[in-house]
């Protein structure tokens, strides 16, 4: 996080001055209710989950609750990605090929798809596996962008092509290689809805909004994604979580 980050969040959420994050964090707000669905004898599944690499840099509060190993049975990770081999947080990991996830059915309590249905481009075939592999009464758990938000209008508006020039200017933390295209197939509350109930799901789906630390190149704009965050209706906030159970 840049200096200017931290002076713009110490200046609108003062409560950030006392352990470095906001009441609203996102990340905060996701994995409290993730860490609350695992237990001892869980399994997790970590769809899309990467290297982690990001997770070095977090906070220890923050990096605390998004690291599941330890907390559960088995912690799995699988994604397209060879590098994801790598990811030190993991029990287990699994390369995605074909669309086809190397889980066996019904052998997960609780499912993860943090930041990465965006870039899905079969959301029928992603819903038919998560249904296939969380068990009866297990859980699924999404943190995705809403393209129906400023961010999701900006998105859709930019070329793929440009994103990794646009998102390393805004953030310069983020490597370029763990930028992939975003789709933005089901990204809405609506869709969301519908799909999981589709698939046998039990949902709650609702837009939620952090700090827009992402907005920091400037003060005047990062002002106004205050205001945003303050008054936009939950349709309209620039992420969606959506947790939903498997029904029997």
């Amino acid at each position: 996080m840049t200096n200017k980050s931290i002076d713009y969040m110490n200046k609108y959420y003062p409560e950030s001055q006392f352990g470095g994050f906001t009441d609203i964090d996102g990340t905060i707000a996701f994995y409290l209710r993730v860490n609350a669905l695992v237990g001892d004898g869980s399994t997790v599944l970590d769809v899309g989950c990467g290297n982690m690499e990001y997770l070095n840099n977090l906070l220890p509060t923050l990096r605390s609750l998004r690291n599941l190993k330890g907390k559960c049975k088995k912690y799995i990770g699988i994604d397209i990605d060879e590098k994801s081999r790598n990811n030190q947080y993991l029990d287990e990991f699994f390369l995605i090929k074909d669309n086809h996830w190397p889980i066996g059915d019904n052998s997960v309590d609780v499912c993860i798809c943090d930041t990465v249905l965006e870039h899905i481009e079969a959301p029928d075939i992603f819903f038919m596996e998560c249904q296939r592999v969380i068990k009866p009464d297990g859980y699924l758990c999404i943190r995705t962008a809403n393209v129906i938000s400023y961010f999701g209008f900006f998105s859709k508006f930019i070329p793929n092509r440009f994103h990794n020039f646009v998102i390393k200017r805004i953030q310069k933390e983020r490597d370029s290689m763990d930028i992939y295209p975003t789709l933005y197939k089901c990204n809405s509350v609506r869709s969301l809805r519908r799909y999981l109930k589709e698939y046998g799901f039990k949902a709650h789906v609702y837009g939620y909004e952090a700090e827009p630390r992402y907005l920091s190149f400037s003060r005047f704009i990062y002002y106004l994604g205050v205001m945003y965050q303050r008054f936009a209706p939950s349709i309209v906030k620039v992420a969606i979580f959506a947790f939903g159970k498997k029904g029997k």
